[in-house]
């Protein structure tokens, strides 16, 4: 079998895995943000207890794209399949 006319989709699965998980991150955090904002003008005084509960969802939120990430570089690289 010739070798330039077989489709390789790893690249494609590589780039939507990487791509969703980064949408899915921007838009989670964004979300948080904006509840963030919405909390702290509602209850002024809760202020820091909210600051700090986002910056801990904000990591874990963050920690699935890097994940995401290094998986789909380990794929891109060492092509497990």
């Amino acid at each position: 079998m010739n070798t330039a006319s077989t489709f390789n989709i790893l690249p494609l699965a590589v780039a939507l895995l990487i791509g969703m998980s980064a949408v899915g991150s921007c838009i989670g955090i964004a979300l948080l943000g904006s509840k963030l904002i919405e909390g702290s003008a509602r209850q002024p005084d809760l202020m820091q207890a909210l600051q700090s509960r986002f910056f801990l969802a904000a990591g874990v939120t963050d920690g699935a794209f890097i994940i995401a990430t290094g998986i789909g570089l380990w794929f891109a690289t060492a092509s497990p399949f």
